[in-house]
């Protein structure tokens, strides 16, 4: 008995291979849209899901199943985005987009494997840095949509309308307004490798406990925005200002003596781990603007941390 994805000649239905071909950009999209992996995985999985449920008859009728796939994963995406500001209102603590290591790597959709696809990987650039992801958690659902279909992935805005059910010219306005909050929010930018050097000397400085040191590379206005996801020990509210963030590293390095501190790029940007035991408990994200740290977001909810902490011993390996 054959299959369609297995034709009598055993070669693989090329049919089926464009249609997977286009999972990367889908997980692309969905993640950047929701800032979450675990739920850009449940909207590509339920996209392909509506694509199987319909006849071959229905499928060989779709022009361009990119499109149809990218149409619907964009609507599911939309919806979702409606639902979650009623959920993150419940959220304990701040609410911080899901960081991504640099080398995340799936199988069927899920963290943990070893031979995972190199084309599920997330691709790392600008659009997904965490400063980048903070400024779309301020839009509105469709202002998001509109702006990282056409902005981020070059959609033109006759399409992007199919997906947000509005006109043109209104998908055309909703992405200017989204992209002068991304220009408001956006400092000039600090050389790469100035901003791992910036990085690096927090590490040392949290390490040595010097709280100058640390302060020294604070913005005087700083904030560090911690999510625990209700953890009794997480820090339910924003810390702001240089010498109160100094103090707040300092008191962690006290009670907590066998912390480890890696360097880590963290959704493409450098960052820093923090690792109790040899488990990753701590994932932080730095925005620097000149030559000091204007925000902080450390990560603690586990379950964002699924993609650092599954298979752990075979990423370590390869950092």
């Amino acid at each position: 008995m054959t299959t369609r994805s297995e034709p009598e000649d055993g070669r693989r239905d090329p049919s089926l291979n464009a249609i997977m071909s286009e999972r990367r950009q889908l997980i692309n999209l969905a993640y950047r849209l929701l800032g979450s992996l675990a739920d850009a995985e449940d909207v590509v999985q339920e996209t392909y899901a509506r694509w199987y449920a319909m006849t071959p008859q229905q499928q060989e009728a779709v022009e361009s199943p990119g499109a149809w796939l990218t149409t619907v994963a964009g609507r599911i995406c939309l919806d979702l985005l409606g639902s979650a500001r009623a959920r993150r209102e419940s959220y304990v603590g701040q609410w911080v987009p899901e960081p991504l290591p640099e080398s995340t790597e799936w199988i069927n959709g899920r963290p943990g494997g070893s031979m995972a696809d190199p084309a599920d990987r997330i691709t790392l650039d600008e659009s997904v840095s965490m400063a980048f992801l903070v400024v779309l958690e301020s839009m509105t659902p469709a202002e998001r949509v509109a702006f990282v279909l056409h902005d981020v992935f070059r959609y033109p805005f006759a399409e992007v309308a199919e997906i947000v059910g509005r006109t043109p010219a209104a998908c055309r306005q909703l992405a200017s307004s989204a992209r002068r909050r991304i220009r408001a929010s956006r400092p000039p930018a600090t050389p790469a490798a100035q901003r791992a050097g910036i990085v690096r000397d927090f590490k040392q400085a949290w390490e040595a406990k010097d709280i100058d040191a640390l302060i020294g590379l604070l913005a005087p206005d700083a904030t560090t925005i911690a999510d625990g996801g209700g953890l009794a020990s997480a820090v339910l509210r924003p810390i702001e200002g240089d010498e109160r963030i100094a103090r707040y590293m300092i008191d962690i390095a006290a009670k907590v003596p066998n912390l480890t501190i890696l360097e880590r790029t963290v959704n493409g940007q450098p960052g820093l781990v923090a690792q109790q035991g040899g488990v990753i408990v701590t994932v932080a994200a730095f925005d620097v603007v000149g030559d000091r740290i204007q925000r902080i977001w450390a990560v603690r909810n586990p379950e964002k941390l699924r993609s650092w902490t599954a298979d752990h011993g075979s990423r370590e390996s390869r950092w």
